[in-house]
């Protein structure tokens, strides 16, 4: 008897896994992926968790995500859900939740050697606002000039 149970529980364990959804362990993976097949010297940001739902790739400053030029255009901006950093000067990304080349309001950093972020939430800005849906324009910075970073 007590075989069966054991063998209806391990089953019952087992199906569980094809009903919950992927975790960060698999966003992770999607963001390897993303990562190992990126371009050199970019900035990416996907609106999905997990590097997925690609929006847009910068080598350079973007100040509006929300308008018609740069990397980031139109519908970008507020939807990144995870991003990530190929790049190769050494500098760190920073992303703001406000735009304008003036750079104020709140940021948070990521740092080269973080690869990716492949979940933004439950991540803040300097202002406390959530990252998650949130960002609107980011820049190459120093990583002294970063007062926050995501990894924090």
């Amino acid at each position: 008897m007590r075989k069966i149970l054991a063998t209806a529980a391990t089953f019952g364990l087992a199906s569980l896994g094809v009903i919950v959804p992927a975790t960060s362990a698999q966003a992770s993976v999607n963001c390897d992926y993303a990562w190992n097949n990126a371009a050199l010297g970019y900035f990416y940001a996907y609106a999905a968790q997990g590097c997925t739902d690609y929006l847009g790739r910068s080598s350079g400053n973007d100040s509006d995500w929300g308008n018609s030029t740069g990397g980031f255009q139109g519908s970008d901006t507020n939807r990144a859900g995870s991003i990530l950093h190929k790049g190769t000067s050494g500098m760190a990304v920073q992303v703001f939740n406000g735009t304008g080349t003036d750079w104020a309001g709140g940021h948070t950093c990521i740092k080269q050697s973080e690869y990716y972020m492949s979940i933004l939430f439950p991540h803040s800005f300097t202002s406390g606002y959530q990252v998650s849906d949130a960002i609107s324009s980011h820049r190459w910075v120093w990583a002294s000039e970063c007062d926050k970073f995501l990894d924090s």
